[in-house]
């Protein structure tokens, strides 16, 4: 597999690095890179900033927020992790997919870890996970990448993030930290982190025998640029204000917000209703999907609120390309069915 050096540890330039190697890099074949941020922690496309991180920790101790181009939830970044990145062009996501995910799994198990998949997007060792990854697809490209905790601060990861609630229960565990672990405690011949990564590096790439490929200056600049009018504002990192309604005479406008762990993952929902019909509509949660959700937002704005009128629009969307794995049915059930207990106001 191909394969490039991205040594830059800027995370905004780094989500801006592999928006553009998805949406632009000339992809005859897969290609794969290996990267590291300085402390910070990413959140999924769709999460709410506010809810699953603690910004007052962060601003303390100078840890960056940063906002990913995929879904998924929150994870820490600093020194001690290493991630990965494999783009290329796919002409069947249900072959290639499951394929890019295997590659990392793989190159661990050549390592001599136990590594297994598991779950929507887990790599795990022992019961414990020491690798979150995500997708997103953009025409005929897919891209995968991930994380790998090598000596990851566990301290500062758990007092950094704040994983909802039933996130924990669900899965039987008490605490961020007893549910991870660092790879550097099952593979006592790797040397540090520099270490791991060559020998990544070259088991990926065939020993070296694939061909590099050399970033231009040009490419290097757009990166630069879309780093900082786009990844690193406070616009796209803490997201618009979700709609906010009221009731007056002139107009019936009310506000639904509802949640559900779907096959997707969590998935919330922030709905305006004006006159019987959705006037504003927002998506939030650690979901996974190949495209981004916003086109199902902008699809249901002015659809009357009611099964049949949701159930038309959404059949000729294809719900599966931004939920994955979930159909038109379970949405609607999210929809249009009222759960208990209400969501704090969302902000993306």
């Amino acid at each position: 597999m191909r394969y490039l050096r991205n040594i830059d540890t800027d995370p905004y330039f780094n989500m801006a690095f592999d928006e553009y190697a998805l949406e632009q890099l000339p992809l005859d074949e897969p290609l794969f890179y290996l990267w590291q941020n300085r402390p910070a922690v990413i959140i999924g496309l769709n999460q709410d900033a506010y809810a699953e991180v603690n910004i007052k920790f962060l601003r303390e101790h100078d840890i960056a927020l940063v906002r990913r181009v995929t879904g998924g939830g929150a994870v820490y970044h600093d020194q001690g992790n290493l991630n990965y990145t494999i783009v290329g062009r796919s002409a069947d996501l249900n072959r290639d997919y499951p394929e890019y995910t295997r590659y990392m799994q793989q190159a661990l198990q050549a390592l001599g870890v136990r590594a297994e998949l598991s779950g929507r997007n887990d790599i795990l060792v022992d019961g414990r996970k020491v690798s979150g990854y995500a997708k997103r697809v953009y025409k005929d490209r897919l891209m995968v990448h991930g994380t790998l905790m090598y000596d990851v601060d566990l301290d500062i990861l758990e007092k950094a993030l704040n994983p909802p609630a039933e996130k924990l229960v669900g899965k039987g565990i008490a605490s961020v930290r007893s549910r991870v672990m660092n790879l550097r405690e099952c593979m006592p011949q790797v040397k540090g982190i520099e270490d791991l990564k060559e020998r990544l590096e070259r088991y990926l790439s065939h020993n070296y025998t694939d061909t590099e490929y050399m970033l231009t200056e040009e490419a290097k600049h757009a990166i630069e640029q879309a780093a900082e009018r786009k990844f690193a504002t406070q616009e796209w990192v803490y997201g618009k204000q979700a709609p906010t309604t009221h009731r007056n005479d002139k107009n019936t406008s009310r506000s639904i917000r509802r949640a559900s762990r779907l096959t997707c993952g969590k998935v919330e929902i922030e709905l305006e209703i004006r006159d019987g019909h959705i006037a504003a509509c927002q998506f939030g949660g650690d979901f996974i999907g190949n495209l981004p959700i916003s086109a199902i937002e902008q699809a249901l704005c002015g659809v009357r609120y009611e099964h049949h009128a949701l159930r038309q629009r959404l059949i000729p969307i294809g719900v599966t390309d931004y939920l994955d794995e979930t159909d038109v049915d379970e949405l609607l059930e999210l929809l249009c069915t009222q759960v208990s207990g209400t969501l704090p106001p969302h902000t993306r």
